[in-house]
């Protein structure tokens, strides 16, 4: 138990490290089909990681160039949203209390200003003035406001050149740390133990490729559908809706709350709303009940009580990222434990 207690503290206070840590590891398994294959293709070791982790990049830059166009795009419209959705509100105002909510309120805003005294400035005719400089502390140097308001902005950037740092590293010595860790975990039946790496490693890669194709193929169809309802921007949406489909039971949710949204600010009416949500609630459920069982949902080897509770235990401690990792870790630990002796006790908690 102490063990345990250990365990979780190291993993939550050492977030900040071992996230990042964690990510780039698994961005190697996610790669490390591509380099098998570059690599068949006499590239040379080397050669082989640095163009799959530049494809990577590649997609992961032309992503957010799409996005940020996409959006600039969609911010050009935001004067005539904001006139819809408040001609809608007014609308269902009109047949509910909020009108008359607004109005009980209003009421008891100018009762308090009206008992409420004068201020003493402005009894005397004095009316404060607005400090332009109010933002900047007493003594803030340079290097204080530069920490302020650049550091939140390249942290990101930062962040992401490490995860590729420690992918790059991890697939050109992926053959040492496979033995490594063998030798830390079980030593006393290196072959068995060595068969439960190379298991986990080939579930691992599976399970990412199979999720980062039906998540893909997911946002094509929706920005296709979305094309054809009639909402703006669909190559958007398509594009958040195959993102936040990694991210396990909310992500889906999120994805068609966003393109709703739209079409009720878009659509003097509600049909288009209706007919986008109809669009994601059949998409989704071909998707989660047909395509996703057939491909890999019972090739994680976990139980479905236990993807809750992992879900629950990894989003406590890492937050988002923790919840979009709480799948594959748990598989990673399930798979262990039917491979090593001394930790079967995790198949036996969590394991099918």
């Amino acid at each position: 138990m102490t063990l345990f207690v250990m365990i979780v503290a190291t993993l939550y206070f050492g977030r900040e490290v071992l996230v990042p840590i964690t990510l780039a590891l698994l961005l190697a398994f996610l790669l490390a089909p591509l380099v098998a294959l570059l690599r068949r293709l006499r590239l040379g070791h080397v050669p082989s990681v640095l163009l799959a982790l530049i494809a990577a990049l590649s997609v992961i830059l032309a992503l957010g160039a799409v996005i940020g166009s996409q959006i600039g795009q969609l911010s050009v419209g935001v004067p005539e949203y904001v006139v819809t959705i408040e001609t809608k509100i007014a609308k269902v105002n009109a047949f509910t209390v909020g009108r008359l909510a607004d109005l009980a309120d209003r009421i008891g805003s100018q009762r308090s200003k009206a008992a409420a005294p004068p201020p003493a400035n402005a009894r005397e005719g004095v009316f404060p003035t607005p400090d332009s400089t109010a933002w900047l502390e007493t003594g803030s140097t340079p290097l204080d406001l530069a920490r302020r308001f650049v550091s939140p902005v390249l942290s990101p950037f930062l962040t992401l050149g490490l995860i590729f740092i420690v992918s790059v590293f991890a697939l050109l010595q992926q053959d040492d740390l496979r033995d490594r860790l063998i030798r830390l975990l079980g030593p006393d039946d290196i072959a068995l133990t060595k068969l439960g790496m190379e298991d986990a490693s080939q579930r691992l890669s599976k399970y990412f490729l199979s999720q980062l194709l039906v998540n893909t193929a997911f946002g094509t169809v929706v920005a296709i559908g979305l094309l054809f309802v009639g909402v703006p921007n669909p190559v958007l949406f398509g594009i958040l809706s195959a993102l936040l489909r990694f991210i396990p039971y909310v992500g889906s949710l999120v994805a068609a709350l966003l393109p709703m949204s739209l079409a009720a600010a878009v659509d003097p009416g509600w049909w288009l709303v209706l007919w986008t949500g109809v669009l994601y609630l059949a998409i989704e459920s071909v998707t989660g009940q047909i395509i996703e069982p057939l491909l890999y949902a019972h090739n994680t080897g976990l139980s479905p009580f236990s993807v809750v509770v992992a879900a629950i235990f990894w989003s406590w401690l890492w937050g988002p990222i923790g919840l979009v990792l709480s799948t594959p870790l748990t598989m990673c630990l399930v798979v262990v434990g039917q491979h090593v002796s001394r930790l079967r006790f995790l198949d036996t908690m969590l394991g099918d």
